[in-house]
């Protein structure tokens, strides 16, 4: 089929193949533009509507039972996503604060850049959070993996993203811990990992990798107010202290009026 311009101009494309790009350009130059956003933004609407709501509500349970708890969480990525990574860490530790309450402890392993440089060095590539997370890690603690692929697929330098399978696994196996994976296309190997991993259903880098940041931001919008509702538990050690203590304080004072 040829190329129209009542194609475009009623919406009616849902994506520009990359071998007709430079045909579209020559005979619709003026167009172009208005073309792709067109394009692009509707890829966005599809994205929306077929996002799992469960999977979003399962990763914000459990990060709320790791700040009940005060459990660490750690994040990590490759890429454009080691840059969601410290995204995430940042407003999980300051967009979710509420005065009065306890703070979320969280962790970045892309910061680091001396120590990370050292330990690709080292210790290899693959190995690069998990053994940051062998200084760090206490029994019970979240990860949080960030990957376009989830894993699955390789280029020049092999498979992707194993330095995150292995931190997840790591995590696991040696100290109980919760791992949360944020992919896209079909999840990969971190879907079948993670307790709990919410998948871009595209097969789209850029769309994937925005989507992630969506997540985060709704994320943490959502945990603070959670936060903000929550009520700690009455603990029956501290209210039993309590009333020896004023009980001591009324003998005591008993004492000193006789």
């Amino acid at each position: 089929m040829g190329i129209t311009e009542s194609k475009f101009s009623e919406g009616g494309i849902k994506v520009i193949e990359e071998s007709k790009v430079s045909a579209i350009l020559e005979k619709y130059p003026q167009t172009f533009n208005r073309m792709y956003i067109h394009q692009y933004l509707s890829q966005m609407k599809r994205i929306i509507d077929n996002i799992s709501v469960e999977d979003i509500d399962r990763v914000i349970e459990l990060l709320f039972s790791a700040w009940k708890e005060g459990q660490t969480v750690f994040t990590m990525g490759n890429g454009g996503s080691a840059s969601t990574a410290t995204h995430f860490a940042c407003d999980l530790a300051k967009c979710t604060i509420v005065e009065g309450k306890k703070r979320f402890k969280v962790i970045c392993l892309n910061d680091n850049i001396p120590l990370m440089s050292a330990l690709i060095n080292d210790e290899g590539f693959d190995n690069l959070f998990s053994e940051q997370l062998k200084n760090l890690m206490r029994p019970g603690d979240v990860l949080i993996g960030i990957s376009v692929h989830g894993g699955t697929g390789k280029d020049k330098a092999g498979l992707w993203s194993q330095n995150l399978l292995k931190a997840m696994m790591l995590t696991k196996e040696e100290y109980n811990g919760t791992t949360i994976g944020l992919s896209g296309f079909d999840g990969g190997a971190m879907k079948k990992m993670a307790d709990a991993c919410i998948v871009v259903p595209f097969n789209s880098t850029p769309q994937v990798e925005s989507f992630h940041l969506v997540f985060e931001h709704l994320i943490c919008s959502c945990l603070k107010e959670k936060i903000k509702a929550y009520s700690e538990p009455e603990n029956p050690k501290a209210r039993f202290n309590f009333a020896r203590k004023t009980t001591s304080e009324k003998a005591k004072a008993s004492v000193g009026h006789k």
